[in-house]
């Protein structure tokens, strides 16, 4: 009883740890952001974030899993309620845009993401997460005929490099709102080359 209520305090304190480090990574950006205030944020020791992350680094790789895990369920929910799997891909697409418009998501996900935590360790999270999403998409819009047939998997990863660079082309515009139509128009022409709608 006693080890389970240890092992529930040491869970909450690693969630209190990871919330309080997405916030700041998120304003800030990782460069900015000291385990002292991710410790003060969450508050607890600096040895306590140490007793549950080998350092900074590994903080950064949980806060990016976790900002990968709400993404995957915000894609989810954007389409779930397409008609095809043509639709869901699309809605899917542009719910990963509009999530990006969110400077704190931008921030963790497209610039120090792959920066912190290097292209492989980064692929590999997106490949459990929004890669994975994707590509099942892809693969139910080939099975209701609204794609070519192809390589679904290769597809997919296309298709998050591409979200990723409109994400940073909307980053760095001077109005994203306004923009934002035009990239998504542009994304959806990319889709229709694969043959959909």
């Amino acid at each position: 009883m006693a080890r389970r209520r240890q092992a529930e305090r040491s869970q909450a304190t690693t969630a209190e740890l990871v919330e309080a480090a997405a916030k700041s990574f998120g304003r800030d950006g990782y460069a900015a952001v000291s385990i002292d205030e991710v410790a003060a944020a969450a508050g607890v020791t600096k040895g306590a974030v140490y007793h549950h992350f080998a350092g900074k680094t590994a903080l950064f790789a949980a806060v990016f899993t976790r900002a990968q895990e709400q993404l995957a369920e915000r894609l989810v929910a954007e389409a779930s309620g397409a008609r095809d799997g043509w639709e869901a891909v699309r809605l899917g697409a542009h719910a990963f845009l509009r999530a990006c418009m969110d400077p704190a998501v931008r921030q963790i996900i497209v610039l120090d993401g792959p920066a912190v935590l290097g292209r492989d360790a980064v692929r590999e999270i997106e490949d459990e997460h929004v890669t994975a999403l994707l590509t099942a998409g892809l693969r139910r819009a080939e099975r209701d005929g609204g794609l070519r047939p192809g390589d679904a998997a290769l597809r997919g990863r296309l298709l998050l490099g591409a979200l990723c660079e409109a994400a940073l082309v909307l980053a760095r515009s001077a109005e994203p709102e306004r923009e934002f139509a035009a990239v998504a128009a542009e994304v959806d022409m990319l889709l229709g080359a694969y043959g959909g709608e």
